[in-house]
Order: C-alpha cells, then sequence, then structure tokens
C-alpha cells in the first residue's frame, strides 16, 4: 500500500471489514498463514486509524482496505463462499465399539503412570529423592504395556488412524472451499 488518505482519520467498521475481507484474499492466496491472519486480524479488529491499518497490508499486493464512501461491509452474497463444514466427532457409541474392554487392573495401571510419573519428576526436582527413583515410574509403564498387550496396540493404531483419516477430511474440506473460492471470483 502505498499512501493512506488522511493516515489520522478514524476508521468506520465498514472500513474495518473491508480490511478483514482483503486480509482474507490474501490468506486464501497463500501470502499469509493462518496464525499471521489471526495476528492481523487481531490488530485489524483493535485498530483506531486509517495509519494503523495501512501499516497491516505495507508488505502485501493489492487488495488493500478501502477507505471512504467505497468501503464495504462484505463482498457481494454471490461472491461469498459456503461456510466450509466442520467435520463432526464420531458417536459415542462408534467410540465405545471400538476401543477395547480393559480390566479394572488395566485401567488402574493406566491411571497411575501418569501420576507416578509426575510424582518421580516432582520428588527429584524438589531434592526430596535421588535420580534412582524414575525406575518407579518406568517399570510401572512396562507393567502396565504387559497388561495392554496386543489390546492395546490395536486401539493405538486404530487411534492414529483415525486421526489420520480427518485430517484427509479437514483438508479435502479446505482444497474445496478453496477451489469455490476460484470459480466465485
Amino acid at each position: 500500500m502505498t499512501e493512506v488518505p488522511s493516515p489520522q482519520l478514524r476508521i468506520s467498521d465498514q472500513e474495518r471489514e473491508s480490511a478483514l475481507h482483503a486480509l482474507g484474499e490474501h490468506m486464501s492466496a497463500g501470502r499469509i498463514d493462518i496464525d499471521e491472519f489471526g495476528e492481523r486480524s487481531a490488530r485489524i479488529t483493535a485498530a483506531k486509524t486509517r495509519g494503523e491499518l495501512g501499516e497491516l497490508f505495507t508488505d502485501l499486493p493489492v487488495p488493500h482496505p478501502v477507505f471512504g464512501a467505497g468501503a464495504t461491509a462484505a463482498p457481494e452474497p454471490a461472491a461469498v463462499p459456503p461456510p466450509m463444514p466442520v467435520p463432526q466427532p464420531a458417536a459415542s457409541g462408534e467410540v465405545a465399539a471400538r476401543q477395547p474392554e480393559w480390566s479394572a487392573g488395566q485401567r488402574a495401571v493406566a491411571a497411575l503412570v501418569p501420576l507416578v510419573w509426575i510424582a518421580a519428576i516432582a520428588l527429584i526436582a524438589t531434592g526430596t529423592a535421588g535420580w534412582p527413583v524414575i525406575f518407579a515410574p518406568i517399570a510401572l509403564t512396562a507393567v502396565g504395556r504387559a497388561l495392554w498387550g496386543k489390546g492395546f496396540e490395536h486401539h493405538d493404531q486404530h487411534h492414529h488412524d483415525r486421526h489420520r483419516e480427518r485430517r484427509e477430511e479437514f483438508r479435502a474440506m479446505r482444497d474445496e472451499h478453496r477451489r469455490q473460492r476460484r470459480l466465485d471470483r
């Protein structure tokens, strides 16, 4: 952005919306990532003057925010892509069907392992116990692993598979959203 007209003038909601829309275009084009979009959009929301908005676009090509009577709150309704669907979590019955049944002993060890690790680290850090205390959580972890056996490995693999499926679903929705935005231009 070369020169912001009247940089000390306070901005309107329409000008702020125009800046947010322009920033969204830059993110869709891949010029900024989602983290930078979040940072800059927070600064746009907090901006009070045209100069503050202009500073956020000095390293970006067109589009820039529109100031004055030409500012629009949002693009035309036809140009707005449909909202991206959000992947829904699995139904609780589906999750229960995938998880193996654990015995009371397995559940007890599963609950104790992180607590024993925390206690051992705290004892070592405070100087109450020497470094050999670290063998207690290691031994408990080994016992727990022996109790879970193949059932735990299967559950763990299924857990990773489900995360991979969700990532692929999200990527497909993101790609479709981007494709739709390109078609609407």
